[in-house]
C-alpha cells in the first residue's frame, strides 16, 4: 500500500481515521488560515483542506495525503476556534437556542489526482445559561475546537439535535472520506 499521511495534528481526526482500519502517518502543515474577503464558509474550508494537502504533498510527493478543515457558519458568519474565554462566550451566545452549520472540507491528494468535498451538518444548541458557559469553559474542552465545543464530549448535553453526519461535527466525515479514498483505490 502507498504511504498515507494525515495532514492534521488533531487527535479527533486521527481517532476517526483509525476507524477505517488504515495505517497512516501524521504531518501537520502550517498554513495561513485567515478568511479571504467575500469567502463563504464552504469555500473557506475547501480552500484550507486543499492548501493543507498540497503543503504536505510537496514534502511527500509519493504519498497519498488526507487533509481536512472544519468551521461553523451562522448567519453567513464563519466561526472558528475561540481566541479566549470572552470570545468563547460571544460564540456561545450566538449559538444559544439556534441551529448552525458545521462544515468540513476534506481533500485527498496524490501524484495523480486531487479530490475534495465539503460536508455540512446542522447542529442545534439549547439555550445556554451563563452557568452553562462558565461550567463548560472551566472544563478546558472548548479551547481548541471550532465553535468552541466538542460534540463528542461534555458539550453533547447542550445539543438536542443534529441533522447530518456526526463524524463531520467531530472533524472528519468518515463516509465521505472513505468514498474519496475508495475512488483512488486506497481503501477497498
Amino acid at each position: 500500500m502507498a504511504r498515507l499521511i494525515l495532514a492534521s495534528s488533531s487527535p479527533r481526526r486521527q481517532e476517526l481515521l483509525k476507524q477505517l482500519g488504515l495505517e497512516f502517518e501524521i504531518c501537520s502543515p502550517e498554513i495561513d488560515e485567515i478568511v479571504q474577503r467575500e469567502e463563504t464558509a464552504t469555500e473557506y474550508v475547501e480552500r484550507l483542506a486543499k492548501q493543507k494537502a498540497h503543503a504536505v504533498w510537496q514534502q511527500f510527493p509519493n504519498a497519498t495525503i488526507i487533509a481536512a478543515d472544519t468551521c461553523l457558519s451562522l448567519d453567513n458568519e464563519i466561526i472558528g476556534k475561540p481566541l479566549n474565554k470572552a470570545h468563547a462566550f460571544e460564540i456561545w451566545q450566538k449559538l444559544s437556542g439556534r441551529m448552525h452549520d458545521v462544515l468540513t472540507g476534506v481533500c485527498v491528494m496524490n501524484a495523480l489526482t486531487t479530490s475534495s468535498q465539503v460536508v455540512k451538518t446542522q447542529v442545534q444548541f439549547q439555550i445556554l445559561t451563563p452557568h452553562d458557559m462558565e461550567y463548560y469553559w472551566a472544563s478546558k474542552e472548548p479551547q481548541d475546537k471550532a465553535g468552541g465545543y466538542a460534540i463528542q464530549g461534555i458539550a453533547a448535553q447542550f445539543i438536542p439535535q443534529i441533522v447530518g453526519s456526526y463524524t463531520n461535527v467531530v472533524g472528519l466525515p468518515l463516509h465521505e472520506t472513505a468514498a474519496l479514498l475508495k475512488a483512488i483505490n486506497v481503501l477497498n
